[in-house]
């Protein structure tokens, strides 16, 4: 049976090692988003010891490049839609190793050495879907600050505070699940049956 959990951030590592593929969650608290040029800069900061701007550690990191609107009070999110993960593959892995991070959220999945690193560490995927970014932006209730600006608005950290942010699917666990890896098996198996009944030679 899938369960619905609401989670308020940080998170710790029993949490989500509680997840488990196809299990439905919605988070409260703070988030982060993060890019290519994010990543790149983060990493690049912890190689030389430097300290970050912010602590990632039990947080969740959005693949998102949101789009903001100056006003009297400050920003506000206008539309925050999840960005393909699969661009921040290479780095991933490093990511959760060293901030130790709990929650990727992003669309279209990541890759095996991510998942392994999500298994050893204690990390979970956590799928939004696409074109979602207006109810996205409905979940985020506050805008806590911005960080290396000069990257531009999309490959800025962002510091969100969210409530309820969802619906997010478990779509890669730190148990080794993933359900992108599971899709790939049932085509594979399914596959010389597919070819056989269109006539398509093996």
């Amino acid at each position: 049976m899938i369960s619905e959990k609401h989670l308020s951030l940080p998170l710790s590592e029993d949490d989500v090692r509680s997840f488990h593929l196809g299990d439905a969650v919605r988070l409260s608290g703070v988030i982060y988003t993060a890019r290519d040029e994010a990543h790149m800069r983060i990493l690049g900061v912890m190689e030389k010891g430097d300290s970050l701007p912010v602590d990632f550690k039990d947080s969740a990191v959005f693949h998102c490049g949101p789009i903001m609107q100056k006003n009297d009070d400050g920003w506000k999110v206008v539309a925050a839609g999840p960005t393909t993960s699969s661009r921040m593959n290479a780095l991933e892995p490093g990511f959760i190793e060293k901030t130790g991070v709990r929650a990727v959220i992003g669309k279209g999945g990541m890759n095996e050495k991510t998942l392994d690193a999500m298994k050893k560490y204690g990390c979970v995927y956590l799928a939004m879907t696409g074109g979602a970014a207006l109810v996205a932006a409905d979940h985020i209730k506050g805008i806590k600050g911005v960080y290396w600006a000069e990257l531009g608005e999309p490959e800025a950290v962002w510091v969100l505070e969210v409530e309820d942010f969802g619906p997010l699917t478990v779509a890669m666990d730190a148990h080794g699940g993933s359900i992108y890896e599971d899709v790939r098996r049932n085509v594979e198996k399914n596959l010389p049956e597919i070819k056989s009944k269109l006539g398509l030679k093996q």
